[in-house]
């Protein structure tokens, strides 16, 4: 990693706020982000670097079954820690994200590459048909195209078999999906 000794003094942030959650997100590979396995910290890692640290965690359940992070309240201190573990322990069975890019696209999933294009079926006006060499393969209207795009939805990491796969593929770089 690179800043793994950080780790603990986040977490003692949450001494004495209940108010306070700290969370720590894997690094995950987009286009342009030099990612690389030499630097990447998985949960359990930095799992082991708190216990080294001597902070004992205890799980939290989380409260909505789509939560994207497994949290955790530490020994002693009031605020939760979590981590989004995005790629040593993806959750894409759970997820139910969606997320819009500023140009329109609807992305179903931050790893796919597949984008569908709202902003075309919102130009038309819902319920107005287009051709048959719509970019999104025929007639749609915007409900329409969002149930499509959600039936593509691959099982894990946007059809990726792993982080490998998702560094070795093509993607927007993070900034331009948004989060």
């Amino acid at each position: 990693g690179t800043n793994e000794q950080e780790l603990a003094d986040f977490v003692r942030l949450t001494a004495d706020k209940p108010e306070l959650n700290v969370r720590f997100i894997e690094w995950m590979p987009f286009d342009r982000n030099a990612w690389n396995d030499d630097q990447f910290l998985g949960y359990r890692a930095m799992l082991q670097e708190l216990a080294a640290a001597g902070l004992k965690l205890a799980p939290v359940v989380a409260k909505d079954p789509s939560d994207t992070t497994k949290w955790y309240r530490a020994e002693g201190l009031l605020g939760r820690v979590g981590f989004i573990t995005s790629m040593s322990e993806h959750f894409c069975g759970t997820c139910n994200r969606l997320r819009i890019t500023a140009d329109g696209k609807l992305k179903v999933c931050l790893f796919g590459r597949d984008e569908f294009d709202l902003k075309v079926v919102l130009r038309r006006g819902t319920g107005i048909g287009g051709d048959e060499d719509d970019e999104e393969g025929g007639v749609w209207d915007l409900d329409g195209l969002i149930a499509h795009a959600l039936q593509q939805k691959n099982f894990s990491l946007g059809g990726h078999d792993d982080m490998y796969g998702i560094a070795g593929g093509e993607n927007r770089p993070m900034i331009l999906i948004g989060g």
